[in-house]
């Protein structure tokens, strides 16, 4: 073999070693979500398909949620890196029950909570009047916001069993929803389109869909942390503004029962109430939480009588991971 041939030779071999070792250097990542795939997943579903978590060095299995497992649990115990969380008053639980757990990042700057009304009920001041079908937990948690803030009472509200029959039934009553699903759900069971009131543009100041981890892996291994948050908010931007149908793919064979019109609605509502990217996120980059709104938030729920005041809620979550404008470029300009 002549010097030339040799030096190729050695170049490959090289160029084989490095692609083998950096595939083996990706590290791997289990992702829990709450619920089963959708839409709302979609940025995380999207940095798995456009390769933008391996970029990053890291092999992310999206570990599904839904009614018969509790993925949050499985955080704290080892068997998830990360989990995403609902909003932050979980978060203060957590740290209520001294669950050594924090939120790392933030994706939804608003939470999509709804209460919905036929039409004819078209204030919020209106709802006051009518029968709210509430959960038992949104009873116990936005509810007694609305009561503290705005003079609601807990003697309107019936149970609220994820049917919407009974809504549809009662033109005087008005039910909990996400913003993205039940209004959508309503017109198409009953050919009306509901007012939507999301609970968010009222003052019910949570994050939400927030991402958890352990607090021994912020301490032992923060360049994880930051890999992770850093891709999934490229990977959202990417979603909501980029070529997502790969995501979308993805995000059905995960759950067979979601429909091409349930995504589209959905992406479309999260753009049209800025749910991902507005707020903080529009200069910090989607992903971002600050202190002051924190403080907004958990002053709410100790007026509301959700949380105890003596709580430590910084606890709760850091911001060593967000706030640098990560992806910022990826947003259209105009």
């Amino acid at each position: 073999m002549n010097g030339s041939k040799a030096l190729a030779a050695g170049v490959t071999a090289l160029a084989i070693l490095a692609a083998t070792s950096g595939a083996e250097a990706l590290d791997k990542v289990r992702f829990g979500t709450n619920w089963v795939a959708q839409a709302e997943h979609g940025g995380y579903y999207q940095a798995v398909v456009d390769g933008t978590y391996a970029k990053y060095g890291l092999d992310v299995e999206i570990v599904p949620g839904g009614p018969q497992s509790n993925n949050r649990m499985l955080l704290p115990v080892g068997k998830l890196d990360f989990y995403m969380g609902g909003n932050m008053i979980q978060a203060f639980s957590a740290v209520q029950e001294n669950i050594p757990t924090l939120v790392v990042a933030a994706h939804f700057q608003k939470d999509p909570q709804v209460i919905i009304s036929h039409p004819g009920m078209d204030k919020w001041e209106d709802l006051k009047g009518a029968t709210l079908l509430i959960s038992k937990e949104g009873l116990a948690s936005f509810y007694q916001w609305m009561v503290s803030q705005y003079g609601f009472s807990e003697s309107q509200v019936r149970p609220y069993n994820y049917n919407a029959a009974p809504f549809i039934a009662d033109k005087k009553a008005g039910q909990q929803g996400y913003l993205t699903s039940e209004p959508l759900a309503v017109e198409r069971e009953a050919g009306f389109k509901p007012n939507v009131f999301l609970l968010a543009d009222y003052g019910f100041s949570t994050y939400a869909t927030t991402v958890e981890t352990r607090r021994d892996l912020v301490e032992k291994n923060p360049d994880l942390v930051q890999r992770f948050v850093d891709a999934s908010a490229i990977g959202w931007y990417n979603y909501l503004y980029g070529d997502n149908a790969k995501a979308n793919e993805a995000i059905k064979r995960d759950n067979p029962e979601m429909t091409d019109e349930q995504i589209a609605y959905s992406v479309a509502k999260m753009k049209e109430y800025g749910i991902v990217d507005s707020g903080d996120a529009s200069d910090k980059g989607i992903g971002a939480m600050t202190d002051e709104r924190m403080k907004d938030f958990f002053d709410k729920m100790v007026k509301a009588g959700v949380v105890p005041a003596d709580l430590d809620y910084k606890k709760s979550y850091t911001l060593q991971f967000v706030n640098k404008g990560v992806g910022l470029d990826l947003k259209p300009k105009n």
